[in-house]
């Protein structure tokens, strides 16, 4: 299986490219820099970006494209003044355009699977039954990535593919912080199962990393 992984030098990402390198499939990650080793120079906000990627990849088949790259720019923004307009630019370029993009860009290899699959990392802060109050823009691009993929799903679901949208839960990253529930490893080894588990039936589910259906 060869699987392509935006975001994947550093958190959940590489977590989950390290877990299917271990298990011997053929994965592709993404970061901003230059290639680096398995990692592939990808701007998820940058259309040239993905256009070039996608050129290199030639007629390489994809069985999963995994959308985990993501920006959370607006912790400890203040009401009364903060969250500025050129914030909720860059996090909805990175976190719903990017997404898009990225999508549409690979979706000839795609295409060429006989399964396709696309998993789309989200947030249960996305979900309109969860109101914490704060991190307005974070909050909004994830409610609006949940919408992209639960449409996604039904626009591609002629084609066989199924896509699905995950939260991989309260994760020790460098966005979820020391104190998060869960482990890296944890999460990944999580999301992987559900990722094993999406198929045309449960097209444009939003389930937990553990596997619990999430409300919308």
């Amino acid at each position: 299986m060869t699987i392509l992984i935006t975001g994947a030098n550093r958190g959940i990402g590489q977590a989950l490219a390290e877990l299917y390198q271990d298990r011997g499939e053929t994965v592709i990650g993404t970061h901003r820099a230059p290639d680096a080793g398995h990692l592939r120079e990808l701007d998820v906000t940058d259309p040239s970006s993905h256009a070039a990627l996608a050129e290199r990849l030639g007629d390489t088949s994809l069985e999963l494209l995994v959308c985990n790259a993501g920006v959370n720019l607006d912790q400890g923004q203040a009401l009364d003044d903060g969250y500025p307009p050129a914030m909720w630019e860059d996090c909805f370029a990175a976190n719903v355009t990017g997404v898009f993009l990225t999508i549409q860009s690979f979706l000839p290899h795609l295409r060429r699977s006989d399964a396709p699959k696309i998993a789309i990392i989200g947030s249960q802060l996305g979900s309109q039954t969860i109101a914490s109050g704060g991190g307005y823009i974070y909050c909004a691009s994830k409610a609006a990535v949940l919408n992209l993929g639960r449409n996604l799903a039904v626009d591609l679901a002629p084609e066989g593919f199924a896509v699905g949208v995950y939260h991989p839960g309260w994760v020790r990253t460098d966005m979820g912080g020391d104190r998060a529930d869960i482990s890296m490893q944890e999460s990944a080894q999580g999301l992987a199962a559900r990722f094993t588990a999406l198929n045309p039936e449960t097209t444009g589910c939003f389930e937990t990393w553990d596997g619990q259906a999430h409300a919308y």
